[in-house]
C-alpha cells in the first residue's frame, strides 16, 4: 500500500511539527505517510498543484490567506474538490464549526488535541468512514 499523501497547512511551526510527528507516529490508526507542510494558506495555493493529497488539515487562523478561504479554493477545484479536508483551530465554538463544515470541511477539531485525537480524525477521513459532522453518528 502506498503512503497516504497529506498536506498540513499551519503558520506556527510548533504546530505543525506536532501534527507531522503525531500522523508519522500513527501509523497504526492512519497508516504509512507522506506529510508535506505549509507555513500559510497561500503556501497551501502553491503547493496544491502538486498534489493529489489525500487529506488537507489545516489551521483557520493565519495570515494572507485563511483555513476557511483555502477550504473554498479547494472545493471550488475540479481537482482537489473530492479531497477531505479536517480543520484545526483555537476558535471552538459551535458557531465557528458549523462555519467550517458549512464551507465544505469534512471535520472539525479544536486545539489543543492529543495526537490520538488527531490521528483518529485523520483515519475517520482517508478511510471514507462518516463524517463525525453528523448528529449521532
Amino acid at each position: 500500500m502506498t503512503a497516504r499523501r497529506i498536506l498540513v497547512v499551519e503558520d506556527s511551526v510548533s504546530m505543525r511539527s506536532f501534527v507531522r510527528n503525531a500522523l508519522e507516529a500513527g501509523t497504526a490508526e492512519v497508516g504509512e505517510v507522506e506529510v508535506t507542510e505549509a507555513s500559510s494558506g497561500f503556501d497551501a495555493l502553491r503547493l496544491l498543484p502538486r498534489g493529489p493529497y489525500d487529506l488537507v488539515i489545516t489551521d483557520i487562523n493565519m495570515p494572507d490567506v485563511n483555513g476557511l478561504e483555502l477550504v473554498q479554493f479547494i472545493r471550488k477545484s475540479e481537482r482537489h474538490k473530492a479531497t477531505p479536508v479536517l480543520l484545526i483551530s483555537t476558535q471552538n465554538s459551535d458557531r465557528d464549526r458549523e462555519r467550517g463544515l458549512a464551507l465544505g470541511a469534512n471535520d472539525y477539531l479544536a486545539k489543543p488535541f492529543t495526537p490520538e485525537n488527531l490521528c483518529s480524525a485523520a483515519s475517520r477521513q482517508l478511510g471514507g468512514g462518516a463524517s463525525p459532522a453528523e448528529p449521532n453518528g
